[in-house]
């Protein structure tokens, strides 16, 4: 008899709490904050705040990304991204459940999403161009380094 995981576990209790509720109720963007999964986990006994780094790595794996039809739009959070402040956004691709999954999950019919605007699309493509500005600025040390990066020069230079 095999034995499931913690990260499997991990995965699958972000799916029945986060991902599932999030598509029933068609939304194609939300958030996990990896707070709230650990708090899950340690009311199902599950271990707490020391399961930080897996339950950052679970949610963010192909695996659980390609099992339930998803993308990652941004990770807020320190820049090692393994922190319980960590916030994994998502967008939904397609219609990731597919119809006798979503009737059973739902206990009715399935209600397609509707397609994305002009408007939609352009805030969530530069949502995802926020999200990499942000993550670049971070590696030089905040907006003032990265402009200094850019014009070549050096405070010390300067001086």
């Amino acid at each position: 008899m095999a034995t499931t995981g913690l990260s499997e576990k991990i995965r699958n209790l972000a799916e029945v709490r986060y991902v599932r509720p999030a598509i029933r109720a068609g939304r194609q963007q939300f958030s996990i904050r990896v707070r709230d999964l650990l708090n899950d986990l340690e009311g199902e006994g599950k271990g707490g705040a020391s399961r930080t780094p897996q339950v950052c790595s679970a949610l963010q794996t192909a695996k659980f990304l390609n099992a339930n039809g998803l993308e990652i739009e941004a990770v807020d959070g320190p820049p090692k991204k393994q922190s319980p402040t960590v916030v994994v956004h998502y967008r939904v691709r397609g219609n990731s459940l597919s119809s006798a999954e979503a009737q059973k999950s739902t206990g009715g019919p399935v209600v397609p999403s509707r397609s994305e605007s002009p408007s939609e699309r352009a805030l969530r493509l530069t949502e995802k161009l926020r999200g990499l500005l942000k993550e670049e600025l971070a590696e030089y040390g905040g907006g003032e380094a990265f402009l200094r990066w850019v014009r070549g020069y050096d405070e010390e230079d300067a001086a």
